[in-house]
């Protein structure tokens, strides 16, 4: 009996310290996963996660929206932060960020080929996407050439653009034009409002219609998403206007709170690594860094919108009165 004791003993020690290392472990790898919050594409973050997990064996949890979602969850989550590391679809996000005091100081090895203009103290381009417009070549209406083409009557009811409320590219554009024009470039968006112009989403939506031919073009389509498509073989061309254009450079971040900063930089030195160059290229962004080869027109060929700092309060007052105009409000 006291030996069948000791053994039923035994066995229970076993079971208990066998649960121990198991919920060790779970802690263990819980604490080793890594929280990315991005704005797409997602096949890149997916990529990138795959890519930095096989290298560091840390997991990537993916939190993947248009940038509007990815910032109204980051500032819902204020109290309890859970984004190690944020990748927007705007650079202004990042100089917001930035100026609240939320972002970890870090410059990776990787950044030395990356241009000065495309990385700070605390924030660094992943890559870099052009607006432009977007063409379907079997509409029936004529090759734009220039931003101003889209409000003439050939395209009266054929025109999409993305929503710059959900899309940080499509704002970036709007300061752009508004930097470079001043009224006039208000006076285009309401020509564009008279012409049947509809705002139709985030990115993707306002390209749908244009590649069923239900319309014939994007004012300020996100031109990877666009080159993606034209190499699935859809008839459609990426124009960038003669007046000029916007770059949007996708900032990577650390978020100051948190818990995983060694990780954090680590993943921020895979995606600037050229492997990570690489992947970002495959996507049809610009990489980043100079020394990697891209299968698109790069930013240095480009006509180029002069830019400016844009506080908070002006891209929301930018955004309130596009939506008016729009009769979003």
């Amino acid at each position: 009996m006291f030996f069948q004791q000791r053994i039923s003993g035994r066995i229970a020690n076993t079971g208990v310290a066998l649960a121990m290392a198991l919920s060790f472990a779970m802690m263990s790898n819980s604490a080793q996963a890594l929280t990315l919050y991005t704005a797409g594409p997602g096949s890149l973050a997916k990529k990138l996660a795959t890519g930095y997990e096989k290298q560091s064996g840390v997991k990537v949890d993916i939190f993947q929206a248009t940038t509007g979602k990815v910032m109204a969850r980051l500032e819902a989550e204020q109290a309890n932060p859970r984004a190690d590391v944020l990748i927007s679809a705007s650079w202004d996000t990042a100089t917001d960020l930035q100026q609240r005091g939320w972002l970890l100081d870090y410059q990776s090895p990787n950044a030395a080929e990356v241009p000065a203009q495309f990385k700070t103290p605390s924030y660094v381009a992943q890559g870099i996407s052009a607006l432009g417009i977007v063409w379907n070549s079997n509409s029936g209406t004529p090759e734009p050439k220039d931003w101003r083409d889209l409000a003439q009557p050939a395209f009266k009811d054929k025109v999409t653009t993305p929503d710059p409320a959900l899309s940080g590219a499509s704002l970036d554009l709007l300061l752009g034009l508004q930097h470079a024009q001043g009224e006039q470039a208000w006076q285009l968006f309401e020509s564009l409002k008279s012409n049947g112009a509809i705002i139709a989403g985030p990115n993707a939506q306002a390209l749908t219609p244009v590649l069923q031919g239900a319309k014939a073009a994007v004012f300020g389509a996100v031109d990877y998403v666009s080159y993606n498509s034209m190499a699935e073989g859809e008839a459609i061309k990426v124009i960038f206007p003669s007046s000029g254009t916007v770059i949007a450079p996708r900032p990577m971040m650390i978020l100051k709170s948190t818990q995983h900063a060694d990780q954090a930089r680590a993943f921020i030195d895979y995606v600037l690594s050229p492997e990570g160059q690489r992947a970002v290229a495959d996507a049809w962004l610009m990489p980043a860094r100079q020394d990697i080869d891209a299968k698109r027109p790069l930013f240095k060929t480009l006509t180029l919108l002069p830019q400016g700092d844009t506080p908070a309060g002006s891209r929301s007052a930018v955004l309130d009165r596009f939506a008016t105009l729009f009769g979003q409000r």
